[in-house]
């Protein structure tokens, strides 16, 4: 069973089999405005906490998405490259930006769970 985790930067990261899936929340697609473009990882990339691993591009700027944790691409949503806007209409499912291979899960127990995260935005 997958297990969805928060950061305070506002990605989400849905883990399983150590394989997470990342995107942005809906607060942030939300604050960001409808996307245009988005620049997406290479497969193979390896990421540490905090590098920027995504560039999402809006109508009003252009933000930085960070890797919540250590690890490395495995997949990249391409159909963004397309569509850019599944992440506003869909920024926890078919909006997913990356999936990764997890070097450290211990780095999962700094991050928030869904009530967290939403006493985080309130």
């Amino acid at each position: 069973m997958a297990t969805t985790y928060f950061t305070t930067d506002h990605e989400w990261l849905r883990v399983e089999g150590g394989i997470a899936t990342v995107g942005i929340t809906d607060y942030a697609q939300e604050q960001l405005g409808d996307l245009v473009f988005v620049e997406l990882p290479e497969k193979g990339k390896k990421l540490s906490k905090g590098d920027t691993a995504v560039v999402v591009e809006s109508v009003k700027a252009a933000s930085d998405v960070y890797a919540p944790v250590d690890g490395e691409i495995t997949e990249a949503n391409g159909s963004l490259s397309s569509d850019p806007s599944l992440v506003n209409s869909a920024a926890t499912g078919n909006g997913w930006l990356w999936k990764m291979k997890l070097a450290d899960e211990s780095q999962l127990a700094g991050l928030m769970d869904e009530a967290a995260y939403k006493a985080h935005i309130a």
